[in-house]
């Protein structure tokens, strides 16, 4: 059994975001349902415990809500990933990982955006800068 510490959880994001640098790399454009299977595989060759769309209960004053959310992959029991295929960043994405990381009590969650018509260099340098902001933002608190 592994402890939650935040030197676990950056190692496991770093991995993360190489598997989905290998997808990019390895695959055309494609609908959001591919780049997540693909993903889950890159994920699993690296002896990851991945999870793929399952429900996401609510818990309302003692009772169990149905409201069909399933979020996409669950990594290591600890990381939840939202995969989009789009062009343009929406607000929305954040809240429902937002939303889901709470329903969920998880500790982390990123969305990862599969964008097919930049280059991978530009991918890549997205990827890292968004790593490099969030460990300045662990490093502050």
């Amino acid at each position: 059994m592994y402890h939650l510490t935040q030197k676990y959880l950056n190692d496991l994001t770093y991995q993360i975001i190489g598997a989905a640098i290998d997808v990019l790399r390895n695959l055309a454009r494609a609908l959001e349902q591919v780049y997540e299977s693909c993903l889950a595989y890159e994920l699993k060759q690296r002896q990851f415990k991945v999870v793929s769309q399952q429900s996401v209960p609510i818990h309302y004053k003692g009772m169990m809500l149905e409201a069909n959310l399933r979020y996409d992959l669950l990594v290591e029991d600890s990381i939840l990933l939202e995969l989009k295929a789009v062009e343009v960043l929406h607000p929305v994405f954040e809240a429902q990982l937002l939303t889901y990381m709470y329903l969920l009590e998880k500790p982390k969650g990123y969305y990862s955006i599969f964008i097919a018509p930049i280059s991978l260099r530009k991918v890549r340098k997205l990827l890292l800068m968004i790593f490099s902001e969030h460990c300045q933002k662990i490093r502050r608190t």
